[in-house]
C-alpha cells in the first residue's frame, strides 16, 4: 500500500450528522486514524435515507475508514474517557451547539491543559461568537441565511435548494482545510495547536463570488433559473431525446466556435460579453433551435469536436456508468457482508500519496474495545465494567 499524506495523524471525531463528520471523512481518506465517538444510539445518519440490512448506504460512504467507539457523553465517566482520548490525539473535531463542550469540561482550554499540541476544530451553524452563535443551524438554514438560496431557482418561484446538503459539505471542506493548515503550522513552527472556528453560514458566504462587493455598489444578484446573471451564453438547453445539455461558451473564442457549430454566422461577429448579455434571449433561442433537433449525445459530440464546453445533465445512475469517472478511479467498490457496493472516491487526486477507502462504515461500537486497549491501555476487565455500567458499548458482530 502506498503511503498517504496524513498517515500517523490521530483524529478524534465528536458530534453527529454531516459537517464535522465529513471533515473527518476527508482526513481519514488521506490517511488519518479517525476515531468516531458515537452516543449509545449511534449517529442518526446510520438510519437515514436508503437503508439496507438496518444500515444506511450513506453511512457506508460517510463513515469509511473510521473506527466506531460508543461512549455516553452524558456520563462523567464517559467524558473522562474522551478527555483521555483527546490527550493522545492530534486533532479533535466537534459540531455541537456552541458552549456544549465547555459545559462538559471538554472545551479547548480543558483539553489543551493535557495536550497543548491539540488542533481543535469546531463546526456550528453561526460560529462560536456573535449575536447568533447560540442558534441551532442546519445546512438548509445556513444556505438561506448565507445568501445561497437567494440566487437558487427561478425568479417567479420560491427560492429552491439543491437536493443535497451543500452547507454541511462546504463547511466540512473548510474545516478539513483549516485542520491541515493548523497541523502544518504546528509542526513547521514547533508550536502548539490552535482552535478552528467554522460556521456553516460563513462557508456559504465565502463561495458567493462577487455578490457582496456588487451589493456594496447597489447591485443585488437574484435568482436567474438556469443561467448565471451577466454571463452569456451559459445555459441549459433541450434536446431531441428529452434530455438537457449545458453549454458554456461565454469567452470570445468559445462563442465564435459555437456559432460556427450551430451554423449561425450572422451571430458569430457579436463581440464582447456585454453585447451578448444585451441579446441573451435571442442567443439562447438560436442555440435551443439547434439543440432541439439533435440528441444529447449528438450535441456533445459536435461541440466536443468544435472545442466548445458542453455536457449532459446526468443523474446518479448516469454517474455510475460515466467512463470518465471510472477512468479516473472516482467510483470505488467496497464489500458489505459479501455484497459489492459502489461509493464515490474523494477528491483531490494526489499522484504520490493518493487517498483510498480501506473499509466502509461499520457497526456501532465495532472498535470500542480495540481503541480503549490501544490508546488507553485498558484491560478487558476495566472495559467490561464500563460496558456493564452503560458508559460505553461495543458491537462484536461483523461490520
Amino acid at each position: 500500500m502506498t503511503r498517504r499524506p496524513l498517515d500517523g495523524v490521530r483524529v478524534l471525531e465528536l458530534g453527529q450528522l454531516l459537517a464535522g463528520p465529513w471533515a473527518a471523512t476527508m482526513l481519514g481518506y488521506f490517511g488519518a486514524d479517525v476515531i468516531k465517538v458515537e452516543p449509545p444510539g449511534g449517529d442518526p445518519i446510520r438510519t437515514w435515507r436508503v437503508v439496507e440490512d438496518g444500515t444506511s448506504l450513506w453511512w457506508r460512504s460517510l463513515a469509511r475508514n473510521k473506527r466506531s467507539v460508543v461512549i455516553d457523553l452524558r456520563r462523567d465517566e464517559g467524558r473522562a474517557l474522551v478527555k483521555e482520548l483527546a490527550a493522545t490525539s492530534d486533532v479533535l473535531i466537534e459540531n455541537f451547539r456552541p458552549g456544549t463542550m465547555e459545559q462538559w469540561g471538554l472545551g479547548p482550554d480543558d483539553l489543551r491543559a493535557a495536550n497543548p499540541r491539540l488542533v481543535y476544530a469546531r463546526v456550528s451553524g453561526f460560529g462560536q461568537t456573535g449575536p447568533h452563535a447560540h442558534r441551532p443551524g442546519y445546512a438548509s438554514v445556513a444556505e438561506a441565511v448565507g445568501g445561497l438560496r437567494s440566487v437558487t431557482g427561478f425568479p417567479d418561484r420560491p427560492p429552491a435548494r439543491a437536493n443535497v446538503s451543500l452547507g454541511d459539505s462546504l463547511a466540512g471542506i473548510h474545516a478539513a482545510l483549516g485542520i491541515v493548515m493548523a497541523l502544518y503550522e504546528r509542526d513547521a513552527q514547533g508550536g502548539t495547536g490552535q482552535t478552528i472556528d467554522v460556521a456553516l453560514t460563513e462557508s456559504i458566504v465565502s463561495v458567493l463570488e462577487s455578490m457582496i462587493p456588487e451589493a456594496d455598489r447597489g447591485v443585488v444578484r437574484e435568482r436567474a433559473g438556469t443561467t448565471v446573471t451577466g454571463i452569456v451564453p451559459s445555459n441549459t438547453y433541450p434536446t431531441r431525446d428529452g434530455k438537457w445539455v449545458v453549454i458554456g461558451a461565454n469567452s470570445e473564442s468559445n462563442f465564435q466556435r459555437l456559432m460556427r457549430a450551430i451554423e449561425r454566422p450572422d451571430l458569430e461577429g457579436l463581440r464582447g460579453n456585454p453585447a451578448r448579455v444585451a441579446r441573451q434571449r435571442e442567443l439562447d433561442e438560436a442555440i435551443a433551435v439547434w439543440t432541439r433537433t439533435r440528441t444529447a449525445d449528438e450535441i456533445v459530440r459536435v461541440l466536443e469536436d468544435a472545442a466548445v464546453p458542453a455536457g449532459p445533465i446526468q443523474d446518479a445512475r448516469d454517474l455510475l456508468h460515466d467512463p470518465q469517472l471510472r477512468a479516473r478511479g472516482m467510483l470505488e467498490q467496497v464489500e458489505i457482508d459479501g455484497r459489492s457496493l459502489t461509493i464515490p472516491a474523494i477528491a483531490p487526486k494526489l499522484d504520490g500519496t493518493p487517498g483510498r477507502t480501506e473499509w466502509p462504515g461499520g457497526a456501532l461500537g465495532a472498535h470500542t474495545r480495540e481503541v480503549l486497549h490501544e490508546r488507553l491501555a485498558m484491560s478487558d476487565d476495566a472495559i467490561d465494567a464500563l460496558v456493564a455500567r452503560g458508559v460505553i458499548a461495543e458491537q462484536r458482530s461483523p461490520a
